[in-house]
């Protein structure tokens, strides 16, 4: 079967990028009608004016449906990794010549007249610089964010050899692609501190290094590679094979392939997971606007807060604690202080009190809260600080609660699976089994919520968290 070429953007990033592109199109359009269009044209320097001209609308229609197009079949949209600067800004060069080409023939024929015809030239130069700078500024935007180690792509890649230690060597040298290269599985034995250990242990090192996709190098037998393939399906990981390993596509196990080209090497997509992209956004926006408006209509709750902190057991008002997030990335997660100051070195000596079953640890009647402190965990107060790392993505508003690192290490494979997703305020736990003491059932409701996901069961779950937190029973 003939392989489909791929889109590695997506769906959702490809519609994004063509609303921009018709954005700035259609504003660069009425700034040169502005302009350099005569009194005699306008009947008015309204914006409605220009949206009463027939020949606006036509060229307007037409260059968007123009660019939207060509852009759409070339590189830009199609966000290929490892496509240079001057690749994709040539590539909007060629669309935007070709689309004022269009224009101006359109416009010679249909007798547009001549001060339209120079319209369509300036709009066509200011697209070409506004489109172009658009595009390196989203570069450098994704290249700074993939440096910080956010929107990164954990690979693990199954093979040792020659093909996989090339790829391996070009990823970890072009970390803003982003990928993030966590070593090697491979049937030989190795010194080789990279390989994590044989083929057959695909599972759980996946899950302990929260892989993300898996790049397979090994030119072994088919029902090999089928086996590795059909694991990593089960275990949600996208699949990439390094072709030259196979001359025909057609004789691997899934021959529905695509064709991704990263950077200088083409890898056929077997398996790509799909992503909830829409309903992500959607959780995402909402985040946004409720964190931003609770931090807004807190401010003087969060001064009277603080006052009372600092007079009754003095600085800090904010506690910092390094929490795990999202793979297994640490964030510092922001808290009103309710503890004594050395509250971190006392925990170590209060373990063996510990009323939580697991590595979770909590105390109902912990002797390093303030009497403050206690107050504000009754009603949660101390936990409006996090909404700002909410606003950061560090936290959603509703998600697993994020363990202190320390906590974490006590962590089974099993349960390194809530770490899936973004940890967040409140959750399933918080709503229905705030006071149990088994870490398995916190466990449990995380996985129930990361399986069963949608916006709206998120709104569901704030709803229900007002009167679970006006009942004041926090500890």
């Amino acid at each position: 079967m003939r392989p489909m070429v791929a889109e590695p953007g997506g769906y959702w990033v490809q519609l994004g990028s063509a609303l921009e592109d018709l954005f700035f199109v259609s504003v660069n359009l009425y700034i040169v009608c502005e302009s350099l269009l005569p009194p005699s044209v306008l009947t008015s320097r309204r914006i409605t004016s220009l949206f009463l001209q027939r020949e606006f609308l036509t060229v307007l229609f037409l260059s968007g449906i123009f660019t939207i197009f060509l852009l759409r079949n070339s590189k830009p949209y199609h966000f290929l990794r490892g496509s240079s600067v001057l690749e994709e800004g040539l590539a909007v060069s060629r669309v935007t010549f070709s689309v004022t080409v269009l224009l101006l023939a359109f416009g010679s024929i249909s007798g547009i007249g001549t001060v339209w015809l120079v319209v369509i030239v300036s709009a066509g130069l200011l697209n070409l610089l506004t489109l172009s700078g658009w595009l390196v500024l989203k570069r450098a935007l994704r290249q700074r964010r993939c440096a910080t180690g956010k929107g990164t792509r954990n690979v693990l890649i199954v093979g040792a050899g020659r093909a996989g230690d090339a790829i391996a060597r070009f990823l970890t040298e072009n970390r803003h692609l982003g990928y993030e290269v966590h070593g090697f599985l491979d049937e030989r034995q190795s010194v080789d501190v990279r390989v994590l250990g044989r083929i057959d242990s695909l599972s759980q090192v996946a899950r302990a290094h929260f892989i993300d996709e898996i790049f397979i190098a090994i030119s072994s037998p088919s029902d090999l590679v089928s086996e590795v393939i059909a694991e990593a399906r089960r275990n949600r990981l996208d699949v990439k094979i390094v072709p030259d390993l196979y001359e025909n596509p057609s004789e691997l196990p899934n021959s529905r392939v695509a064709i991704e080209r990263i950077g200088k090497y083409p890898v056929l997509v077997v398996h790509r997971e799909p992503v909830r992209a829409l309903g992500l956004l959607v959780k995402r926006i909402l985040d946004i606007i409720l964190a931003s408006l609770i931090l807004i209509l807190s401010l003087p709750v969060f001064f009277t807060i603080a006052v009372a902190i600092r007079l009754s057991s003095g600085a800090p008002v904010l506690y910092r604690s390094e929490r795990l997030g999202k793979k297994g990335r640490s964030f510092a997660c922001l808290k009103f202080r309710t503890m004594v100051t050395e509250a971190d070195v006392l925990k170590s000596k209060l373990r063996d009190l510990n009323e939580r079953q697991g590595p979770f640890f909590k105390l109902s009647d912990d002797p390093r809260i303030t009497a403050v402190g206690r107050w504000l965990r009754k009603y949660s107060l101390d936990e409006l600080p996090q909404f700002w790392n909410v606003l950061r993505g560090d936290m959603s508003l509703v998600g697993p609660r994020p363990h202190p690192v320390d906590d974490c290490a006590g962590y089974r494979l099993e349960h390194l699976r809530r770490l899936d997703v973004t940890p967040g305020i409140t959750g399933l736990w918080q709503i229905s089994s705030r006071r149990d003491p088994s870490f398995d059932k916190s466990v449990s409701l995380d996985l129930e919520y990361i399986e069963n996901w949608s916006p709206w069961r998120d709104i569901k779950i704030l709803l229900r968290t007002v009167p679970v937190i006006l009942k004041a029973d926090g500890q």
